[in-house]
């Protein structure tokens, strides 16, 4: 198969800066494997455009005039005819209340802007192929702050009956930010096992992908648990 029997990764931008829009774009077309769909230069026009355009990814700023990017993400996330859009938020802010509502809203993955390009562009490779993805130092942000609050005071939303301790095991280190191969060898399992489990988690927990495993587990108060008994 030749590079031109693969179909492109394709991408909307979502930046009420134009420079910011143009700097994207242009790494974006010069990439092999992907192109640029169309710029946003707000929250309102990304979801119009990702209703029409159906991108694979849309790279998603935070803060934007009329309607933000964590709406933007909630409305196309949730919306039944956009399946296969995935939304990576880009920001300069990295304040944790942002990084949980994104992912809250459907987020797959979560990058600060100065983000090196490669890293950017293999950011977009991941989110398109389905995983989910967050910058490392945001992941441990984010546990450290979770650990941190109170009890909820309110029942969270989905529990862990029926879940094994194999799969709260596996759970609580993706909440921690472990990749599939740093599980494997925290807990002397396969690969094959290991996506097995995670597998099943999606599926008794109702997530779409890896980035809402780790809102469960925070929701549910598994990280606190774990790192109280650690």
């Amino acid at each position: 198969m030749t590079t031109t029997d693969v179909t492109p990764v394709r991408v909307l931008i979502a930046d009420d800066q134009a420079m910011v829009r143009g700097s994207f774009r242009v790494l974006v077309d010069h990439t092999p494997g992907m192109t640029a769909v169309g710029e946003a230069a707000n929250g309102a026009e990304a979801v119009e455009l990702a209703r029409r355009e159906r991108p694979d990814v849309v790279l998603m700023d935070i803060r934007m005039p009329d309607l933000d990017g964590i709406e933007a993400t909630r409305q196309i996330c949730s919306d039944p005819a956009l399946p296969g859009v995935r939304v990576l938020i880009l920001t300069t802010f990295d304040l944790d209340e942002y990084v949980y509502a994104a992912l809250r809203g459907g987020a797959a993955g979560f990058l600060l802007k100065d983000t090196p390009p490669p890293e950017v562009l293999t950011a977009i490779s991941v989110v398109a192929s389905g995983e989910a993805l967050l910058a490392p130092s945001v992941t441990r942000r984010l546990i450290a702050e979770f650990a941190r609050r109170p009890e909820p005071t309110r029942p969270p939303s989905r529990s862990l009956d029926g879940i094994t301790d194999r799969e709260l095991e596996v759970l609580g280190l993706i909440a921690r930010g472990l990749s599939n191969t740093e599980i494997t060898e925290h807990l002397h399992l396969s690969l094959a096992t290991v996506k097995t489990h995670i597998g099943r988690l999606l599926t008794k927990l109702r997530a779409r992908d890896r980035a809402q495993l780790v809102i469960v587990a925070y929701e549910t108060g598994l990280v606190g648990d774990l790192r109280r008994g650690a």
